[in-house]
């Protein structure tokens, strides 16, 4: 956690240090499903500028969604997240001058498995499944993303490559979370950005116990 914090206490200017990827093994569960793809770097002619959501939100028909629903939307689905709905509602609007929302509809890849992800999206409305494509070409089910629940998250954080592949299955309400508007609450509304941090964080961190828990189920039975 303090690793995940500590963008508010630096600024701008940190970047946070890729981890290693785990030695690959042979054969067997991890050998596939969990390792992290070596990624050819960005061309050097990229714009500075370009955006890995507006990029994408072009390819899947992603429609603007009015900012005071995708306000109303999200203080919905983090409810349960104390920082954040104990702020008064003036800083809560003032997410408004951060994040986007939008609509996309049904069978659309919102996120792609092994791009350098510059976005998370939080799930508003409607269900997502988040899938690991196998070097076959078979797509192994990890999980289904509902109301409240963050995808990319992890790669908005270290900069590394998306594990998986996240399709809406059906029309979804998101709410855009950019790496750069991340780093903009930190500087300019500390305590807007750290509730917003900490919602992002404790998802990862159950997420992170489920999959220890499945796993753990696995070796035992394996």
């Amino acid at each position: 956690m303090k690793s995940l914090l500590g963008r508010f206490s630096v600024g701008r200017g940190l970047k946070l240090a890729e981890a290693e990827p785990p030695p690959a093994d042979d054969e067997g569960y991890f050998a596939t499903q969990f390792l992290e793809p070596e990624v050819a770097a960005e061309p050097d002619e990229a714009p500075a500028h370009a955006s890995g959501w507006t990029t994408r939100a072009l390819a899947v028909g992603a429609q603007a969604l009015e900012p005071e629903q995708g306000l109303a939307l999200l203080l919905k689905a983090w409810s349960d997240d104390a920082l954040l709905v104990t702020l008064p509602p003036e800083a809560q609007r003032k997410l408004l001058d951060h994040l986007d929302f939008c609509t996309v509809p049904a069978g659309h890849e919102v996120i792609e498995q092994n791009e350098r992800g510059d976005y998370a999206l939080v799930v508003l409305e409607g269900l997502v499944a988040v899938d690991r494509i196998q070097p076959t070409g078979v797509r192994a089910r990890l999980s289904e993303a509902r109301e409240g629940d963050v995808l990319g998250e992890m790669s908005l954080l270290d900069a590394g490559a998306r594990i998986a592949s996240c399709v809406t299955l059906s029309r979804c309400s998101l709410a855009v979370i950019a790496h750069s508007a991340l780093d903009d609450l930190a500087i300019e509304e500390p305590r807007l950005g750290m509730a917003v941090m900490s919602a992002i964080a404790r998802r990862l961190s159950l997420r992170m116990r489920q999959l220890s828990a499945r796993l753990g189920a696995l070796l035992a039975t394996g």
